[in-house]
């Protein structure tokens, strides 16, 4: 008959059972390594734990050591956000591999809910702390993890105090620009996801990327083929209108976000044009629940949510000395059917 859940069985009993000393046990659960105990040694005490169900006493093992096993996860909106979801979902998949779990929790940006949260980190004895943003921004580390080992995602940190794991924007942008380059076209304009004078990084990248695609490519940018919105998609499909009613139309859109890109669709549609061969569309962060519904499906930049996640992880493991402070993260291309080839206006 099988042990009762109710029932607490010890180390010392997982040890009797399997013929061996306190210490072996000790050794095999804990994964000491070197020769200390043989693999035969090591796979009967193994098995012995899983016929007794044993388990260890996490909180007492942190107590002894003083590491509890844990990795602290502060975000302001990220948990409660589909979008960004992925970075929660990356660091535990890395967390979990590595024999860590996440302590997780979501501030909603209220000050003292975040240093309550930095509090119960420390109480905690994580081993690090994941700061993370729903969206890349320049942002001061919290005076509470300046002595805890912390590693900021997607974001960048603004006095390098710790390593910062965020989207290599002007790539992203360079790589969408480079897709509607490499199709023939040349007269392509830029939908811009913030104001001219603005100062957060995805928008500043993503147009220098767009820049220096098209300066590499030895094509003039146009004049007036830079609008600045919102990111959305009143914005979007304004400033496609814009575009495409003044003479000599662009035959090609970089959209700095997909709703932007839905916005451009909708103006396109309003004006009887097809997307992509009256005029080809790249958007960026391939939204999920978007991206490849639209019609036809929308080649994007996918955002590196879950790779940051794991990539601020492996830092925290690594230790301080191996940090690199700034630690950009390819943006790769996700190709539908929005882009043709530009003979196709001809």
């Amino acid at each position: 008959m099988g042990r009762r859940a109710s029932e607490t069985v010890t180390m010392r009993q997982v040890a009797e059972r399997a013929g061996v000393s306190q210490a072996t046990v000790s050794l095999v659960l804990n994964n000491v390594g070197g020769s200390r105990v043989n693999d035969t040694t090591r796979q009967r005490v193994l098995e012995t734990v899983d016929e007794l169900g044993y388990r260890t006493n996490a909180f007492a093992k942190s107590l002894r050591s003083g590491e509890s096993g844990m990795i602290g996860f502060i975000s302001d909106e990220v948990a409660s956000s589909p979008f960004a979801g992925h970075l929660l979902k990356g660091a535990q998949m890395l967390a979990w591999e590595t024999g860590n779990v996440i302590l997780s929790v979501d501030t909603y940006n209220e000050p003292d809910l975040e240093a309550a949260a930095i509090d119960m980190m420390r109480s905690y004895r994580v081993k690090g702390v994941v700061y993370a943003s729903m969206y890349h921004r320049v942002l001061d580390l919290p005076e509470g993890l300046q002595s805890v080992p912390t590693v900021v995602v997607n974001a960048q940190e603004r006095n390098q105090l710790v390593a910062s794991v965020f989207p290599d924007e002007e790539g992203g942008g360079y790589a969408a620009t480079r897709q509607l380059i490499e199709a023939g076209h040349t007269r392509i304009a830029m939908i811009n996801i913030q104001p001219e004078d603005s100062d957060l990084p995805a928008g500043i990248g993503r147009l220098a990327g767009y820049r220096r695609a098209l300066a590499e490519a030895g094509i003039a940018e146009p004049a007036g083929f830079v609008k600045y919105g919102g990111g959305v998609v009143e914005d979007g499909l304004a400033l496609t209108l814009e575009l495409m009613d003044a003479g000599d139309p662009p035959t090609a859109i970089f959209c700095g976000n997909d709703r932007t890109a839905w916005g451009a669709y909708r103006a396109l549609e309003s004006r009887g044009l097809r997307v992509p061969y009256d005029c080809s569309i790249v958007g960026f962060d391939n939204h999920a629940t978007l991206a490849p519904i639209l019609d036809p499906g929308l080649s994007t930049m996918e955002l590196p949510y879950e790779q940051m996640a794991r990539t601020g992880i492996e830092l925290l493991l690594s230790g301080r000395g191996q940090l690199s402070m700034s630690n950009p993260i390819e943006c790769v291309p996700i190709l539908r059917g929005s882009v043709a080839d530009a003979k196709v206006h001809a």
